[in-house]
């Protein structure tokens, strides 16, 4: 009974999270005795559940905030302003966060709410009273949201409870399972997505807020990066930079996080909110009051990184500055808070640049250096700096790949944990950091959250951390 009454209250939420938006299917006010059986029953109410998910990405913290923040600050990008965010501050203390910190619980344990809703839904469009077209176009964008997740869980944390069902029993006491299992898991998700969803290269209505094949493959390239497995990292990158009807880097760096920019493969938002400001603008983005003396915000970017871009650097205009008579901070632009009442942003989750960049890796790691020297050029053209195939023809392999790094570093900055991510994968994390003496090797994980721990004692701790 137990299950039952938590899929009932968990296929409620979702439907009670559509109401308000505007472009969503007519439902009707769900009746309180509805089972989860019932919301897949109908081909409107199905699709109404697979618009819940994506909502609920909107409002979870590892999708909102939590990894692009916290990946930002473990990266030595961002300092803490305030008291609240000292914990994950890498300047003040490397154990990033202690395992009852609320922060990394709720990285945690929204993670782990997408995860079960994926689950939930893959049971239940099984069954689903639906045209097969639109079983197996729901299914590939649920199991790449698996994936998506899991893949941050995995690099956070590093050995995860790999949750395949919905069933609470075997969740609560469910183990971590070995971080190549879940990579494994990952990369069969993303491999069958990408066949169910191998017509689906537009975006409905021109929103890329939902997941298509592009979104897929855009993905599968940067696992196979992280992996390793360069030949294929070039082949799925390349299969979305030569979209180019629906992809290219916007000449302008200010129109680059629009909503819907053509630079945008996947964006986040919340369908049919018409005031959308995207929650990092709240964690990333400083104000001085109203007589010019005070800074407020929670996180500025070190002075470190941003004297790191060549003063004619156009991603310049990605950085604000804060000023009063005693203070001076730098902080991201590329979230707003002033929209005037328009939707003007999404959160960006991928982008073209990042496609290039990895092709460019990727293309040097297979000794092909011509070919990464265009690639990399292509951002540095756009960011207004000088290229290397005039400056540099001749660049060594391993020059090359430093150069790749840092124009991933100056690109992709305090978005989705990048340079935080690159550290550890490249096995520099070490080395960057190693000079600090409140530096430890475990630092490169995350605790497990104390409060998990607790409910399930089959969750052991990572190194470091305690027991």
């Amino acid at each position: 009974m137990k299950n039952k009454i938590y899929f009932w209250i968990t296929g409620l939420s979702i439907l009670y999270s559509l109401q308000s938006c505007e472009d969503f299917v007519d439902i009707d006010s769900p009746n309180f005795q509805m089972v989860t059986e019932d919301v897949y029953s109908k081909e409107k109410t199905t699709i109404a559940a697979i618009k819940g998910i994506y909502n609920q990405l909107y409002v979870a913290n590892f999708s909102t905030y939590g990894v692009s923040l916290l990946g930002a600050m473990s990266g030595d990008l961002l300092i803490a302003r305030t008291d609240t965010f000292l914990p994950f501050d890498q300047h003040e203390l490397f154990s990033i966060n202690t395992p009852d910190s609320s922060f990394n619980q709720n990285i945690w344990s929204s993670a782990y709410n997408i995860i079960y809703l994926a689950n939930r839904a893959l049971e239940g469009l099984e069954n689903a009273n639906i045209n097969d077209d639109l079983r197996n176009d729901l299914r590939g964008q649920v199991l790449f949201i698996r994936a998506f997740t899991y893949f941050y869980l995995t690099n956070f944390y590093g050995e995860v409870p790999l949750l395949l069902t919905s069933d609470y029993n075997t969740n609560a006491t469910a183990p971590r399972n070995p971080t190549e299992e879940v990579w494994l898991h990952i990369e069969s998700d993303l491999d069958e997505a990408a066949l169910l969803l191998n017509k689906q290269t537009e975006y409905k209505d021109g929103e890329r807020y939902y997941v298509n094949r592009s979104v897929v493959e855009a993905f599968r390239a940067r696992v196979y990066l992280y992996r390793e497995d360069w030949s294929n990292a070039e082949i799925f990158s390349t299969k979305v930079i030569d979209r180019t009807g629906l992809y290219g880097l916007e000449v302008n760096p200010e129109n680059v996080f629009r909503a819907n920019s053509k630079e945008a493969i996947w964006q986040i938002t919340r369908d049919g909110v018409n005031n959308f400001v995207p929650e990092e603008a709240t964690y990333f983005t400083l104000h001085v009051n109203g007589t010019g003396t005070t800074i407020t915000g929670n996180t500025a970017l070190s002075d470190k990184f941003v004297s790191s871009l060549d003063s004619l650097d156009l991603r310049r205009l990605w950085i604000g500055e804060a000023n009063t008579e005693t203070e001076h901070a730098y902080f991201t632009e590329k979230y707003w808070f002033d929209n005037d009442g328009e939707v003007l942003q999404y959160s960006t989750t991928m982008r073209l640049a990042e496609q290039y960049l990895i092709r460019a890796e990727a293309r040097a790691m297979q000794n092909k250096l011509v070919e990464a020297i265009t690639d990399l050029d292509k951002i540095r053209k756009r960011a207004g700096i000088g290229l290397i195939a005039e400056s540099n023809p001749g660049i060594s392999k391993q020059a090359l790949l430093d150069s790749i790094m840092t124009e991933r570093k100056r690109e992709l900055f305090a978005e989705w944990g990048h340079r935080w991510l690159d550290l550890k994968r490249t096995g520099k994390v070490n080395t960057v950091f190693g000079n600090n003496p409140s530096w430890q090797e475990t630092d490169a994980l995350y605790p497990i959250p104390g409060e998990e721990g607790l409910k399930n004692p089959f969750l052991t701790q990572n190194d470091g951390y305690g027991n």
